[in-house]
C-alpha cells in the first residue's frame, strides 16, 4: 500500500500540490494576475463532494480532477469568457492515498493544458470526506458576456453539440452488461463523454464572429439540456417550443435505444458542458453550419411563458418542461 496524506504532512502534501503549480506564481499568500484592457473580470465557484459529485466506482482520481476543471470552464465559456487560471480547495481524510492525490492534481493540469490555463493556488485541509472546490478567473470584453436573461421573441435556441452521452456513459460505468452489445469504440466514447467531457471553450470565437455587437443569451447544460432552457427562459421572461425531432442524438447514444428512450437522458442527464444559445436565426443558421456534428437549432422563443417540446410528426404527445424532473441537490 502506498503512503498516506497523514504519512508526508502538511507541507510535504503542500510540496506536492505546488509542483503542479508554476513556479513563477506560488509561493506568496495570492496570486496576482492581470486582466487585458477594456476587459471584464469572471468568477466562478463549483463544489465537488465523494459521494455526490464522484465515486470511486466509476471515476478515477485523475478523472475527478478533469471534470471538476472541466465544469468551471464550461462556466466561464457560459459566460462568454477565456479562463486566466483557477485555485483549488481540497479537503481531505488523512487516509487518503497520496497517489489519489497527485492523481486528482494530473487530471486538473490536463484538462487546463488544453486551454493553455494553469493552477494559481489553493488550500487545503483535513476532513471527513473528500470535497474538491475550484474557483476559475477568467476575462471577457462587456459587450461579449453571455447572460441568461437576455433572450427575445423570435430567437432561435441553439445547442453546440450531442447531449445525453454523459448520462450514457455512467450507466455503462454503473452497469457494464448493457454495453456487451455495443461496439467496443462506441462504449469507450461514451464513458469517455462522462469521464473526461470538454467545455465549449472553442465556441466563443466563431460566436462572436457571426454574431458582431448582437447581444447572445446562453448557458452551459452541465444540469441538463431542459434545465438551461428553463432556466433562461425564466431569467428572461419568454417562454420556448422545442421540436422534439430537432433535437440532434448521438450515433453512439442511438445504440441504447430508441429515440424516445433515451430523451430523458438527453433532456434531464446533464453534465454534457455543451452550450445552450438563444440568438436570431440570421446569425445562428451560419453558426450551427460551421459548428459541425451535434450542433442543431433545436427551437425558438417564444412570448407565452411556458417551455414546450412539440413533435410536428404527430409521433410523440406535447409535453411541458420544468425544473423538478431533473436532479435536484436538496
Amino acid at each position: 500500500m502506498g503512503k498516506q496524506v497523514k504519512d508526508v504532512g502538511e507541507q510535504g502534501l503542500l510540496n506536492i500540490v505546488k509542483s503542479f503549480c508554476p513556479a513563477e506564481i506560488i509561493g506568496d499568500d495570492a496570486a496576482v494576475l492581470g486582466v487585458a484592457e477594456g476587459h471584464s473580470l469572471v468568477i466562478t465557484t463549483d463544489v465537488l463532494v465523494d459521494g455526490v459529485h464522484f465515486s470511486d466506482v466509476t471515476t478515477s482520481s485523475e478523472d475527478v480532477g478533469w471534470r471538476a476543471v472541466a465544469a468551471n470552464l464550461s462556466d466561464l465559456a457560459a459566460m462568454g469568457a477565456t479562463p486566466l487560471g483557477i485555485t483549488v480547495g481540497l479537503a481531505l481524510p488523512a487516509e487518503v492515498q497520496v497517489n489519489w492525490v497527485r492523481g486528482l492534481y494530473q487530471g486538473m493540469r490536463d484538462c487546463l493544458q488544453q486551454y493553455q490555463t494553469v493552477i494559481l493556488g489553493g488550500d487545503v485541509c483535513r476532513s471527513s470526506v473528500v470535497t474538491v472546490s475550484i474557483t476559475a478567473l477568467g476575462q471577457v470584453l462587456p459587450q461579449r458576456v453571455i447572460r441568461r436573461g437576455a433572450a427575445q421573441k423570435g430567437d432561435a435556441i441553439v445547442v453546440t453539440g450531442y447531449h445525453g452521452c454523459s448520462r450514457a456513459g455512467l450507466e455503462l460505468l454503473l452497469h457494464p452488461e448493457k454495453g456487451e452489445h455495443l461496439p467496443i469504440d462506441a462504449v469507450k466514447r461514451l464513458i469517455q463523454a462522462h469521464q473526461r467531457p470538454l467545455p465549449r471553450l472553442d465556441v466563443l470565437e466563431l460566436l462572436w464572429e457571426f454574431s458582431g455587437p448582437t447581444p447572445v443569451a446562453g448557458m452551459d447544460s452541465s444540469d441538463g439540456l431542459a434545465d438551461a432552457i428553463v432556466q433562461i427562459c425564466r431569467f428572461s421572461g419568454v417562454g420556448a417550443r422545442l421540436a422534439s425531432e430537432k433535437i440532434p442524438l448521438s450515433p453512439d447514444l442511438k445504440l441504447l435505444g430508441s429515440f424516445e428512450e433515451m430523451l430523458e437522458w438527453v433532456l434531464y442527464g446533464g453534465e454534457d458542458f455543451e452550450l445552450v444559445l438563444c440568438l436570431p436565426y440570421e446569425l445562428a443558421l451560419p453558426l450551427v453550419k460551421q459548428l459541425g456534428k451535434g450542433a442543431a437549432i433545436i427551437g425558438e422563443i417564444i412570448e407565452e411563458k411556458k417551455i414546450e417540446l412539440v413533435d410536428s410528426r404527430g409521433v410523440y404527445p406535447t409535453r411541458l418542461l420544468s425544473l423538478s424532473e431533473g436532479f435536484q441537490h436538496f
